[in-house]
């Protein structure tokens, strides 16, 4: 009887562990960035898992350690996470070291340019793809109505460009273009040209114009940031402790490449890590 009491008693504490693990699912993941100014935590979303996951395996293997914020633009943005940094000399060239392997973009429409955010420095490629280890932490500025109209405006015009340059480039449209060159018709060339603008609409059309929708633009209008850079660089994080720590940063005078003249080392460690 009394073996039978203490194993109905074992199941009910596993069961309720059990139950109390499912009920509160996965856990939010956050590091701390310290520098001499103080910490900033980060919550790292689980909405970006590759940016997230190859974030933590360098925060783990001590990567970050020692490395410089190397450039602090005003009201725009602080960034480091280049190793070249970490025993560079003032005239030392900096931002184009790490790792040689890229981050496939996660754009998430939520996952917003707002003050605070975390997101992933890269170079200019089609793919939009991600530095694996530089990171800019965003402070901007708070817009008016007005100035997310023209972000808007310079995206879609943007995006219209951006559709051009796909037609022009498209093997297609070369073969029709060397064709009229052969034949020495200009007239044709000319009038196939005029025919792209039209193409252009179409496409931009079917797709829809880009739109900040109305949470976008509380955030925007409220806390601020940098709208312009939505779907261009991945988010994949935010700071939610120490937003002070940004404008500490971005007090300190710069050189001309807008490198702080006195190192401001970081070290990034898990929360609760042992």
């Amino acid at each position: 009887m009394r073996n039978r009491l203490k194993k109905t008693m074992l199941g009910l504490v596993l069961t309720t562990i059990f139950c109390v693990s499912a009920t509160q699912g996965p856990q939010p993941t956050y590091v701390d960035i310290i520098t001499k100014f103080g910490t900033m935590r980060v919550l790292l979303y689980d909405e970006t898992p590759l940016h997230k996951q190859n974030f933590l395996k360098l925060v783990k293997q001590g990567f970050y350690d020692s490395l410089t914020f190397f450039q602090v633009i005003p009201d725009y943005t602080i960034q480091t996470g280049d190793p070249k940094s970490r025993y560079a000399t003032q005239d030392s060239v900096i931002g184009d070291g790490g790792p040689t392997y890229t981050i496939p973009a996660e754009f998430r429409p939520e996952l917003i340019h707002k003050f605070g955010a975390l997101a992933a420095a890269r170079t200019i490629n089609p793919d939009f793809s991600s530095h694996a280890s530089q990171f800019y932490i965003v402070k901007g500025k708070v817009h008016t109505v007005q100035d997310l109209q023209r972000v808007e405006a310079m995206r879609n015009q943007l995006i219209r460009t951006n559709i051009f340059y796909q037609l022009v480039n498209a093997d297609s449209t070369k073969e029709r273009t060397k064709d009229f060159g052969m034949r020495g018709d200009k007239e044709g060339l000319k009038a196939y040209t005029k025919t792209f603008q039209s193409v252009v609409d179409s496409i931009f059309n079917k797709r829809g114009p880009f739109e900040l929708d109305i949470n976008q633009v509380r955030t925007y209008t409220t806390i601020g940031g940098l709208p312009q850079l939505d779907s261009g660089y991945t988010v994949f994080g935010e700071i939610v402790q120490g937003l002070n720590i940004i404008d500490s940063i971005m007090a300190q005078p710069t050189n001309k490449n807008n490198r702080p003249k006195q190192d401001i080392r970081i070290k990034i460690k898990l929360v609760n890590s042992k």
